[in-house]
C-alpha cells in the first residue's frame, strides 16, 4: 500500500527485504547527498540488518556487511559519502552517544542507519525517516514514514522505485 508520506510493504522473505533495502539505498543515493538519518526499529530478527544489507549492496558495497551488534558502529565508504550502520541496543542514553562520537557521524555526505532507535528516543526523534519492521505471518511488514523534508524526498524516491512494484 502506498499513501502520501507513508510506505507499507509486505515482505515475504529475506530476499524481499533486501530488495526493499536496495530501493532505499537508491533513494539515498539520489536525494541524500546532504546526509540522512534513518532509524530501523523492530523486534529481534525482524529484518533490520537484512534491510541495511540491501541498502549497502545497492550502494556498491561488495564486502561483508556485518551487524553492528557488538561493534556499535560499522562504517562503509560509498563513493564520496560514508554510511554508518549503528546499533543502539546496548546504549543507555544520550551520554553514550556522545561517548561514541555520534555527532561526528552526521552532516553532509554522512548517512546513518540506526537499529534500536527506541533505546534513545530523544536522538531518534531527529531522524529524517523512520522505518519499522514487524513480523507478519511467515514474512515481515515494513512501515516507513518521513519526519523531515529530506525524509519526505527520500521516501518519495523510495516509493517510486520499480523494484517495489
Amino acid at each position: 500500500m502506498r499513501e502520501p508520506g507513508e510506505l507499507i510493504l509486505d515482505l515475504a522473505d529475506d530476499a524481499a527485504t533486501r530488495r526493499a533495502g536496495g530501493a532505499l539505498g537508491r533513494a539515498l543515493a539520489e536525494v541524500g547527498g546532504a546526509g540522512a538519518f534513518v532509524t530501523l526499529a523492530g523486534d529481534l530478527g525482524a529484518g533490520k540488518t537484512t534491510l541495511a544489507r540491501g541498502v549497502l549492496q545497492a550502494l556498491g558495497v561488495t564486502g561483508a556487511v556485518r551487524s553492528p551488534t557488538y561493534t556499535l558502529v560499522e562504517s562503509y565508504p560509498v563513493g564520496t559519502a560514508r554510511l554508518h550502520h549503528l546499533d543502539w541496543y546496548r546504549l543507555g542514553g544520550l551520554d553514550d552517544l556522545e561517548g561514541m562520537g555520534f555527532r561526528d557521524l552526521q552532516g553532509a555526505g554522512q548517512w546513518l542507519l540506526v537499529e534500536w532507535p527506541e533505546r534513545i528516543p530523544a536522538a531518534a526523534a531527529l531522524a529524517d525517516l523512520a522505518v519499522r519492521l514487524d513480523y507478519a505471518g511467515s514474512g515481515r511488514r515494513l512501515a516507513a514514514s518521513a519526519a523531515t523534508p529530506r525524509g519526505a524526498a527520500i521516501l518519495a524516491y523510495w516509493m517510486a522505485d520499480p523494484a517495489l512494484g
